[in-house]
């Protein structure tokens, strides 16, 4: 029977790699089964590469996909990016084994802009058929505000309908947020992806310790506020439809994340995530 392979988005863990190091937060990750993950917003210095290496071999763990940048998210914010560092990134690739590298997001400020867009698409296609040459797939990870319509069609599917080369990392909970059905939205890019975010979508409770009634603008804040970012299983999402959709879809790899742990350890909203995944029969994909 046709599988993927559950992992973690360490975007979660960036706090516990620098208080215990990128070898023991793997460690760590091992011992909670998982054997996949996607390295994000952890800096890619040599110290870490090798490290992330080393954990690799020694805890069985792939790393699954590597994040780039195309252009900085803002004007001169810092970082690396496939612009300017493409040799470099290629390289940390081909040093951890990784054939998966995902841009988390275009450039902020322009995604008001369907001229600037269609120029980042472009520039994009062409870094994914220059990746493609050293064996490296691109992906474009998707948040809600990929849904905004330009001439009626989504800025995503626009980025879709514009290239061919360049892949999908569907977000299952900002495609909830932005108002489609995960699990049908995720088969229109049947062919286009291969790394799913698993991440729930709860609504919490408001906290109206400190709220004056008469201001009905700071009221309406927290109303409109409640949406969380909840461990898999945890939230409203149909986890198992949307797992098998994206399986159908060619989806490989299925990474937990969460944006926001809300004060707990995010090794527990992992563990969390993870025992609620095995108890829905997941457990072989670890």
């Amino acid at each position: 029977m046709k599988k993927g392979k559950i992992g973690v988005q360490m975007m979660m863990l960036k706090g516990k790699v620098e208080e215990l190091g990128v070898y023991e937060t793997m460690r760590k990750i091992q011992e909670l089964g998982y054997h996949a993950v996607e390295v994000s917003q952890i800096p890619m210095t040599a110290e870490n590469v090798s490290e992330l290496k080393r954990a690799s071999a020694d805890f069985n763990i792939e790393i699954a996909a590597l994040s780039a940048a195309v252009d900085p998210m803002l004007p001169d914010a810092p970082g690396e990016t496939l612009s300017k560092d493409f040799e470099k990134i290629v390289n940390d690739c081909k040093e951890l084994n990784c054939n998966f590298l995902r841009i988390g997001m275009m450039p902020l400020n322009i995604m008001g802009d369907k001229e600037q867009i269609m120029t980042f698409i472009d520039k994009a296609e062409g870094l994914a058929e220059r990746l493609a040459e050293h064996g490296i797939d691109l992906y474009y990870h998707t948040h809600h505000l990929e849904f905004q319509k330009f001439d009626g069609e989504y800025l995503l599917d626009m980025i879709k309908n514009n290239t061919s080369k360049l892949g999908f990392e569907l977000d299952v909970h900002w495609i909830q947020r932005a108002g489609e059905n995960p699990v049908e939205f995720v088969k229109q890019y049947a062919g286009r992806v291969s790394l799913l975010h698993l991440k729930d979508y709860r609504i919490g409770q408001m906290d109206l310790s400190e709220v004056d009634f008469k201001d009905i603008a700071k009221f309406m804040q927290i109303f409109t506020n409640t949406i969380e970012f909840a461990e898999v299983g945890e939230g409203n999402l149909n986890m198992p439809a949307i797992i098998e959709a994206g399986l159908e879809s060619g989806a490989q790899y299925f990474l937990v994340e969460q944006d926001d742990v809300y004060g707990r350890d995010p090794f527990d909203c992992l563990k969390t995530s993870a025992d609620n995944l095995r108890k829905l029969g997941y457990s072989d994909w670890f």
